[in-house]
Order: C-alpha cells, then sequence, then structure tokens
C-alpha cells in the first residue's frame, strides 16, 4: 500500500487533469442541455481505458522501484533493459546510470591495482628492512662491537623509510612541493654528509667541484633524489673506487662513478618500477624502486634525468635542473 500511495502521488498532477477535463467536459453537457446519457457512455468508455492504462503504468511503476531496489542492494547487478524507459528523459537517465557504473568499475579497479602494488612493495620493504635488522643482531652478539657498522645498518634502514613514505607521497592525491631558489651546492653537502661513513668505510674518494649554481626546485624532494643516485653509486662502486660531482654547463649536475656500470641491456630499464637487471640480481638488497622515484619525482618537479654507463667503466647520472617556470601549477 506504501508503495501505490508513492504511484498515486506521483500522478497526482495527470490525475487532476483528467478530473479537470471530465468536470469541464460535464459543464459543456450543462450548458447546451445536451443528453447526460451520451456523457455517461462516454465517461464509462474513458474509465475503462483509464483503468487498463492505470494498471500497466502501475505494473512498469512496480518493476521499476524493484530493479532500483535489487541494485541499491546488490552492485554487482547490471543495467539490463527492464530499467529503461522509451522516452527521452528514460533513455538519458539510463545513461546516466550506465556512466556512473562504468565510472564505478574503473575506479574499483584502480583502487585495487594501487592496493596490489602497495602489498608487493610492503612485501619486499619487509624483506630488505630484515637484512639490516638481521645484521644489526649478528653485531651486537659479537664481542667486538663495531659501532660503524652499527651505524651503516641504521642508514640502510632510515633509506628505506625514506624510500616507503616517498613511494606513499608520490601515489598521494596531492603533494607537498615547496619550489624557491635553492642554492645547489648546499643540497650536495647535505647529501655527502649522510653517507660520510660510507665513504670512509669502503675508502671511496669524492671528488666534488663546487657548482656555484642556484635553481629553483623543491629542497626536501631534490635532496632525496641526489641522497638515491649518491646511494647506487656506493652501492655499487668497489673499495678505492672514485665518485665525482660537478657541473657539465649550466643547471645540468653530473655525478659519475667508477663503478661496475650497467649493461646496455639494462640501460634502457632502468627506471621501470621494480627492474633491477643484472646489478640487482647480485644484489639481494637492490628494490628496483630507486630510480623509478627519482624519474618520477624529477618529472614532477620538471627536471630530467639520464644514464650513461659502460659495464666494467663507470655509470654517469646527468640532472637537468632547469625549471621550466611556466609549468608551475
Amino acid at each position: 500500500m506504501k508503495l501505490f500511495g508513492h504511484y498515486l502521488k506521483d500522478r497526482l498532477f495527470f490525475i487532476m487533469i483528467y478530473v479537470v477535463s471530465v468536470l469541464i467536459c460535464l459543464c459543456v453537457f450543462k450548458l447546451y442541455n445536451l443528453e447526460l446519457e451520451a456523457f455517461t457512455y462516454a465517461f464509462m468508455i474513458l474509465c475503462v481505458l483509464l483503468v487498463v492504462c492505470f494498471l500497466f503504468d502501475y505494473y512498469k511503476y512496480y518493476k521499476k522501484h524493484q530493479t532500483l531496489l535489487t541494485l541499491r542492494s546488490n552492485s554487482n547487478v547490471s543495467l539490463s533493459c527492464d530499467l529503461q524507459d522509451s522516452s527521452l528523459i528514460g533513455e538519458d537517465y539510463h545513461e546516466i546510470l550506465v556512466a556512473m557504473r562504468k565510472y564505478h568499475d574503473e575506479y574499483v579497479e584502480s583502487s585495487e591495482s594501487k592496493m596490489h602494488d602497495l602489498e608487493d612493495y610492503f612485501t619486499m620493504w619487509v624483506h630488505q628492512a630484515k637484512l639490516p635488522i638481521a645484521a644489526m643482531k649478528l653485531l651486537l652478539e659479537d664481542d667486538k662491537l663495531s659501532r660503524s657498522e652499527i651505524k651503516l645498518q641504521l642508514l640502510r634502514m632510515d633509506q628505506y623509510t625514506d624510500m616507503v613514505l616517498a613511494y606513499l607521497r608520490l601515489n598521494s592525491t596531492h603533494t607537498d612541493f615547496l619550489f624557491k631558489e635553492l642554492e645547489l651546492d648546499d643540497l650536495i653537502r647535505q647529501s655527502i654528509r649522510r653517507f660520510s661513513t660510507e665513504f670512509i668505510r669502503k675508502h671511496i674518494q669524492l671528488h666534488f667541484k663546487e657548482t656555484g649554481d642556484v635553481i629553483l626546485s623543491d629542497e626536501k624532494w631534490l635532496v632525496f633524489v641526489l641522497e638515491q643516485i649518491l646511494s647506487n653509486s656506493l652501492k655499487y662502486t668497489k673499495e678505492n673506487g672514485l665518485i665525482s660531482i660537478y657541473m657539465k654547463s649550466k643547471h645540468i649536475l653530473v655525478i659519475e662513478d667508477t663503478g661496475i656500470g650497467i649493461s646496455a641491456s639494462d640501460l634502457n630499464r632502468v627506471f621501470e618500477k621494480g627492474y633491477t637487471g643484472m646489478n640487482g640480481r647480485s644484489d639481494k638488497t637492490a628494490s628496483g624502486l630507486g630510480l623509478y622515484l627519482c624519474k618520477n619525482i624529477l618529472n614532477m618537479l620538471n627536471h630530467k634525468i639520464t644514464i650513461e654507463s659502460s659495464v666494467g667503466k663507470g655509470t654517469r647520472v646527468l640532472l637537468d635542473l632547469t625549471h621550466f617556470e611556466g609549468r608551475i601549477e
């Protein structure tokens, strides 16, 4: 009965039109002194026709209501023709529902993909984090505790936490970029200081020629990129090697090492997510996310990165820190 009451309320306008029409016809018959028998006969025929149309319309109303109830309780129900209306407005509503369903499916698919990526990353991150934790446990059991080794493992843990935070922020709907003019040398020194223990431990020589350059960028994100590149150089450069930092030209910074290098087959894929190449397969701590994050961060900062390398000779990373101000949003 409640549904029937809603139906009458929705059709009240048309019912009123019918009643007014009947009253107008009755008044006309009265004014012209026509026989009421003819009016009564026509009225009865119209009533029968009205009841038939009313029942048919109510049946369609009931079916639509049941379909909508099913859709509301089960999002997996397809938009069948039972919900369609042959009128233009009905077709418009159906197209809106189809578009909303398409958007919903795409959103769910995108969310599931992102969740799957996060699960993969955090699974890999946990395995990475276990390595320095296990190393520190062994060091603590040793009577001759090495403070430098402990610091090294803590540095690795610190790097892993920085990477996971960068990964989460990079995939969020907003970023915290703060663009301003920066002294490039200050950022480079800040990155070098973080790895000073590693430079000393591996007896790697650092050749840093001051750039004197001023750039427009975000300090926190750019320092993260510099640290990731330095970390890779230190990781793949053998003891007594050399790392050089200098300017190739205005706003073009070069970080060069004498490490093991990257094969030509890997060079075109080093920025792919999760790709580690031959070097990564020999290094269990490699995640394949460092350069992927660097590439995406630099794109968002409107900078560029390119890599030149030869196996056994070393690697050159070129950072184009030019910023096109017209692209700042």
